[in-house]
């Protein structure tokens, strides 16, 4: 099996938020919390299959053509026109304009875990309950049906998951004699040696990304953001929020980590050449690294996410789910098509193949997965570690109602904090008030 996951997939993660999109009170997107009235049984899903039709489908993820292929000659009577949406925040842009004109409304579409709730809230979102979708809950890992069953209803399937892991060159590690850090503690002390041994190498890079932070805060134990209809609270100075600041404000002032912005070829760069040497990110690493760092084949390991005392705990970093928009035209078949898309093994197993992480808890324990020995990682079977991280995923985590929002303003907020000109404890604060703010604005009841 090849582990391998496009960059085009996972590069793209802030949305943009379109002024008054997102509002709780929109006239015509029916009630918060709502989004089509319709239901079948798994009987009748069935039957419009076979009976068959023509459905539109919004996708970025680079195994869609194997997936619809096997679909298709599992039922050879529908037909799926594929749109490459190129990346989420493009995809949740076209959707947002097509919903507000009423017109070209895909059957079903991918939309990124953080930004689910802001097409939930408004109505937009079709409530899979009425469709027995609550029997497939045991499928998957717990975080990720989290992600898709929220305020009373299950608006999505998860496509995959993204536990984080410590990524680390060992071969920088080695040379410099520096043990692989296991604790945030020890995470700081290697990099203080690594800076000291090599002071153009730094243990990590960091200048403030939205997607991460909130995925560290998540997995310090934090829930500053919690949703119920149209009451949100944010509580961005939370025993968990605090603890991530703490440790992460030493980080920062220790001066470890490259000024260098994910992403950028300059990041590639460093991975490449050993400048940073080690990564904490979502278990789609390995594909990134095996595209986009060659130079580093048989030198990168993976290891558990960092802990804080010794006790495994983690987040989700990244992953996405398909829905069935609530003005989809083909509904019941594209409720069939997620159904099948999202829970089939003939799927699934196209999206492995292609490199993808599952979400589903058979696949993430199957022998073939778990015994994959990756080439790149020197033969280490990195999905061993990869699983065992998706088990340790704190519960509870919501996403704001706009985060997508939220993020395009981080830079602002929180991007001083990274720069040494105020703390991340009073960048947070200023943070949570522009969004209680915009919040307020959007027609929602926000409270601290």
């Amino acid at each position: 099996m090849r582990n391998h996951t496009m960059r085009r997939v996972l590069a793209a993660g802030a949305g943009i938020a379109l002024a008054g999109a997102l509002s709780a009170c929109t006239p015509d997107a029916g009630p918060a919390g709502g989004g089509g009235g319709e239901g079948a049984t798994a009987e009748e899903i069935e039957a419009a299959l076979e009976e068959g039709g023509e459905i539109d489908y919004w996708t970025w993820t680079p195994q869609a053509e194997a997936q619809i292929a096997a679909f298709e000659l599992a039922y050879p009577n529908v037909r799926v026109n594929l749109t490459d949406t190129v990346g989420a925040g493009e995809a949740n842009e076209k959707l947002q304009n097509v919903l507000a004109a009423g017109d070209g409304v895909p059957d079903v579409v991918q939309i990124e875990y953080q930004s689910l709730p802001q097409f939930q809230l408004p109505g937009h979102l079709t409530d899979l309950s009425a469709y027995e979708f609550g029997e497939l809950e045991s499928l998957y890992t717990a975080s990720t049906w989290g992600a898709v069953a929220q305020n009373d209803g299950i608006w999505g399937l998860p496509q995959d998951s993204g536990p984080m892991a410590f990524f680390y060159n060992e071969s920088v590690f080695t040379e410099l004699g520096v043990d692989v850090p296991a604790t945030w503690d020890e995470y700081l002390e290697a990099g203080r040696a690594i800076k000291k041994a090599d002071p153009d190498a730094c243990i990590g890079n960091d200048t403030g990304d939205p997607g991460l932070t909130t995925s560290l805060v998540w997995q310090a134990g934090g829930q500053p953001f919690r949703t119920e209809g149209e009451s949100v609270t944010i509580d961005l100075a939370d025993e968990g929020t605090a603890r991530w600041a703490e440790t992460y404000q030493e980080i920062i002032d220790a001066g470890i980590l490259c000024d260098m912005p994910g992403w950028s070829d300059e990041w590639y760069a460093g991975l490449n050449d050993g400048t940073i040497a080690a990564v904490t990110l979502g278990a789609w690493m390995p594909g990134i690294l095996e595209d986009g760092v060659p130079e580093g084949k048989g030198d990168w390991k993976v290891a558990p996410m960092l802990t804080y005392d010794g006790t495994p705990t983690n987040a989700e970093n990244g992953g996405s789910a398909e829905a069935v928009p609530a003005q989809a035209p083909n509904k019941l078949l594209g409720v069939g098509f997620l159904k099948w898309l999202n829970s089939s093994d003939e799927s699934i197993s196209a999206f492995l193949e292609t490199g993808g992480f599952p979400a589903t808890v058979e696949h993430l324990g199957s022998e073939e997965f778990l015994g994959y020995e990756s080439e790149y990682f020197g033969g280490q079977k990195i999905n061993e570690v990869l699983a065992a991280g998706a088990s340790d995923v704190n519960e509870g985590w919501q996403y704001l109602p706009w985060q997508s929002y939220a993020n395009d303003i981080f830079a602002d907020t929180m991007g001083p904090a990274w720069l040494g000109e105020t703390t991340l404890a009073d960048s947070l604060a200023a943070w949570q008030a522009e969004n209680e703010a915009y919040g307020a604005d959007q027609g929602f009841t926000v409270g601290g």
